[in-house]
């Protein structure tokens, strides 16, 4: 756990104080007395209600003030004038962390605008010394020194399962859907917490706090944006140091969830396929489904980042064809290789009494319900080379006769071999208790066995962030200052020069035929306003294109004077691609690799990473596009350039960390990907830069 003092406060505090606790255990405000109780939590607990004297049976005070101490934790369940009061008071006092039920605040749009700001001068004049959860927080519990300090109905549940798992959600409702999800597949917990409106500690400074916390073995998050982007990025990182998996669930795949999760939080959803580049980059496997975020966990423990760079194999062995078919068919769609068993495989298989088949899949039919024959199978395939993973694929029995169907894998898990998966094809309670608490990651359906299958073994290591440099107002640059800052760096351009528009056309130092473009910054779409024109054969031509530019940029936009024109060489490639850069307002500047050329947007084909990245990255993304299978020749095609184009993907990436000369936005398109030993050629570009 850290050393910072409110992380004691938050996690394992010794005084709680409940402010504004009902006598009635059944509201909202008067559970979090009645949840401590009745898991024992052994510090000391004091209610704080001006209007009674007693709560709940026990004594109340009227105010903090009059408290035997002050308290380490202080838990506000007013609305939020009266919670801002509180505040103030806990302020005085120096209570070391705040936890703020009430909402309405930013999430409130113009109604909670006051609201919001009382808060946030309140935490400024706190001065760091008291800490915020909150506000929109149902609170935080710590299973393993009985803190259930939370107004979450769920926690009235008995017997709640203890684990190592520590959940992270901007959502509160949900820490109790995962507490009743987990009970029922025998997954138990270390802590969770509901980081509502992450008015001072985020999602990742939570995380971090419960870090060294030997009881919390990984972590599980619900988000709803990438707000406090570095915090989770430093608690990510630190995370895998620590050998401590971590999985998210985010929401905002589709445009309506973005919508949903703003209006929640009040924070900025962001564009999905960012934050999925993010995760990725903090090595942070993201699921799909919800009930896969608890599926997933078991199994990152035992499958690392080095082994998911490896290419994400997995074999198969069944005692149900049609269920395993289900397995395999939704892992391939999510890009999980399903290896067919080698020859020596194969081999090993028949001495040992298994009878592999030639499929796919080693389907061992009702002979696979003998446990000598599934535990042989089981053996031989974890040790196997080809395989980065094992899925055991179990039909009926695993309901009619639990433990005698899942022993081979119980057995199988403690020893040495490639990771074991088992899913459960028939609705199996009894199996998936056994196999949950012993650890072996189990799987109920084929969506979710193929969605936490994926999540894990396409988990990468995390990219330490590099030190980039962002614009404070940027503005746009010419063309041919964009030419000159990508130049700087390496990305190359067709040749060109610049020329006033009403000066006699000058012998070109490069061949016709060629490109006239107006060269205006404002005009970053220049075909739109008439300012292109293409295949200019010579000088005379090149005179009548820029008379034709003029003419057609003053009908376009009266008041324009069209003052250069910038002349390009004509040239054509093998493949056109999109290079761009931006800065998300979440996680910082971005590359994106895509299909070039008109087309982009209708392709929608695009390969993404935090800016900036290394030529290793850069072949990744390369070979994430379809686009570029065409460049790899083929069909006996000619091959591109496409070392050049991946030095390129880099260099253009370090215009992210240009102290010098920052760069706010930039795109290239299209880049021109030439024949093999040819390069590539940049032939539009825009950019904004720092004034």
């Amino acid at each position: 756990m850290t050393n910072a003092p409110w992380a004691q406060a938050l996690l394992t505090p010794r005084h709680v104080a409940l402010v504004g606790v009902s006598d009635d255990p059944a509201k909202t405000s008067g559970r979090p007395l009645q949840f401590l109780r009745r898991a024992g939590f052994g510090g000391k607990v004091w209610p704080v209600n001006p209007a009674r004297a007693t709560v709940q049976g026990e004594t109340a005070y009227a105010r903090l003030a009059d408290l035997p101490a002050v308290p380490d934790h202080v838990f506000v369940l007013t609305g939020a004038d009266r919670a801002l009061d509180t505040l103030e008071d806990c302020v005085a006092l120096g209570v070391p962390v705040v936890t703020m039920l009430a909402a309405g605040f930013a999430e409130a749009g113009a109604r909670g605008a006051a609201a919001q700001a009382r808060l946030a001068g309140i935490m400024a004049r706190a001065s760091g010394r008291v800490r915020l959860l909150g506000p929109s927080s149902i609170g935080i519990v710590n299973l393993h020194h009985n803190l259930v300090l939370t107004a979450n109905a769920a926690f009235a549940e008995p017997d709640l399962p203890r684990g190592g798992v520590f959940v992270a959600s901007h959502s509160g409702s949900l820490i109790g859907a995962l507490v009743s999800r987990g009970k029922r597949k025998g997954l138990g917990f270390a802590g969770l917490v509901s980081v509502g409106g992450e008015a001072d500690l985020s999602l990742g400074a939570i995380c971090m706090a419960a870090l060294d916390d030997p009881a919390v073995t990984s972590f599980a998050l619900f988000l709803e944006s990438l707000r406090h982007a570095d915090d989770l990025r430093r608690f990510a990182l630190e995370a895998a140091r620590r050998g401590k998996p971590v999985a998210a669930y985010k929401l905002g795949r589709s445009e309506a969830a973005a919508e949903l999760a703003v209006s929640h939080t009040g924070a900025l959803a962001g564009d999905d396929a960012v934050a999925d580049v993010f995760l990725r980059d903090c090595g942070i496997a993201r699921v799909d489904s919800f009930e896969a975020l608890l599926e997933v966990m078991p199994l990152l423990a035992q499958v690392s980042p080095a082994q998911a760079l490896r290419a994400g194999r997995v074999g198969v062995v069944s005692t149900t064809g049609g269920g395993a078919a289900m397995a395999v068919d939704r892992m391939a769609l999510r890009g999980v290789d399903v290896v067919t068993p080698s020859d020596a495989t194969r081999a090993k298989l028949s001495a040992a009494g298994v009878d592999p088949g030639d499929g796919r899949i080693v389907d061992l039919t009702l002979a696979g319900t003998r446990y000598d024959v599934m535990k042989s199978a089981l053996d031989v395939l974890r040790a196997a080379p080809e395989f980065d993973m094992v899925l055991a694929t179990v039909g009926s029995s695993a309901r009619f006769n639990p433990e005698l169907a899942v022993q081979p894998a119980l057995d199988s898990h403690g020893q040495p071999g490639s990771p074991l998966g088992v899913f459960l094809v028939p609705d199996a309670p009894e199996a998936a208790r056994l196999l949950a608490g012993a650890g072996v990651p189990m799987f109920q359906t084929p969506e979710t066995c193929a969605d936490a299958v994926a999540a894990a073994l396409q988990r990468r290591s995390p990219r330490p962030p590099k030190a980039v440099a962002a614009p404070a107002t940027p503005r746009p640059l010419s063309e041919a200052e964009a030419y000159a800052r990508l130049a700087a760096h390496g990305v190359p351009a067709a040749p060109h020069l610049v020329l006033d528009a009403d000066a006699p056309v000058p012998d070109l130092p490069f061949a016709y035929p060629v490109v006239a473009k107006v060269l205006d910054p404002v005009l970053p779409h220049k075909s739109d306003a008439g300012g292109v024109v293409l295949n200019i054969a010579d000088a005379e031509a090149l005179a009548q294109a820029m008379a034709q530019i003029r003419a057609h940029v003053a009908r376009a936009m009266p008041g324009t004077v069209v003052r250069r024109i910038l002349v390009q060489q004509m040239a054509r490639g093998l493949g056109e691609v999109l290079l761009g850069l931006h800065r998300n307002p979440e996680v910082g500047p971005v590359v994106v690799l895509a299909a070039g050329g008109v087309f982009t947007e209708i392709y929608r084909d695009s390969a993404m990473r935090l800016a900036p990245v290394d030529v290793a990255t850069a072949r990744e993304m390369i070979d994430e596009l379809k686009i570029t299978r065409i460049l790899q020749g083929y069909r006996g095609g000619a091959r591109g350039d496409l070392a050049a184009l991946a030095e390129t993907v880099a260099a253009f990436s370090r215009l992210a960390g240009d102290a010098t000369h920052p760069v706010a936005g930039a795109e290239v398109n299209p880049l021109l990907v030439m024949p093999e030993g040819q390069g590539v050629l940049a032939v539009d570009a825009v950019m904004e830069a720092e004034p």
